[in-house]
């Protein structure tokens, strides 16, 4: 008889810099044995610290980097996980604004609201410790939640369709 209305429940500030540490996690067990191989390579090579190829290859090195993050983020949010191995393990998803999966273009632009999060003195990330759906700046640009716990199920079941109540002549009186 009454609808089991349920609030979502949101993710805190806390439990998702946990998300945010894990993540890190991974990225740094990738990345610091190729930083560690590719600084062996050039200290070996003897190149100059202040040369422009120098300048270069860090500029490519931070290019590689937020290409790696970006395609991270993006297609693990979009996809049936709904969020990164951190969120994942920490029980934790993304959304949109009705819970649903959000799309690739949406988890992108979240993922680049996240940079400017971060240039701004991180007072982008310190939003989700004061807004009502606990949103960091990079959640209110893209439309994003994030939830914790299980997708819930559609809220009503899809009906049966009605019954077929025109009137058709059967084999029998037809035959009359």
């Amino acid at each position: 008889m009454f609808q089991n209305f349920q609030t979502p429940a949101y993710a805190g500030f806390w439990m998702r810099v946990l998300a945010y540490i894990i993540d890190s996690l991974i990225m740094s067990i990738v990345f610091f044995p190729l930083g560690l191989a590719i600084g062996m390579v050039m200290g070996a090579s003897g190149i100059d610290q202040d040369s422009p190829g120098m300048a270069f290859g860090n500029l490519g090195l931070n290019g590689i980097s937020i290409l790696t993050g970006w395609l991270y983020h993006g297609f693990l949010e979009s996809s049936s996980w709904q969020g990164t191995i951190g969120k994942k393990v920490l029980g934790l998803r993304v959304t949109d604004m009705s819970g649903k999966r959000i799309s690739f273009g949406r988890a992108t632009g979240r993922y680049f609201g996240m940079i400017l999060s971060g240039m701004i003195c991180l007072i982008g990330f310190l939003m989700v410790a004061f807004t009502e759906k606990k949103q960091g700046l990079h959640d209110l640009l893209a439309g994003t939640l994030i939830l914790t716990g299980q997708a819930l199920p559609p809220s009503q079941p899809v009906p049966p369709p009605p019954p077929d109540f025109s009137y058709r002549q059967s084999e029998f009186t037809a035959n009359r």
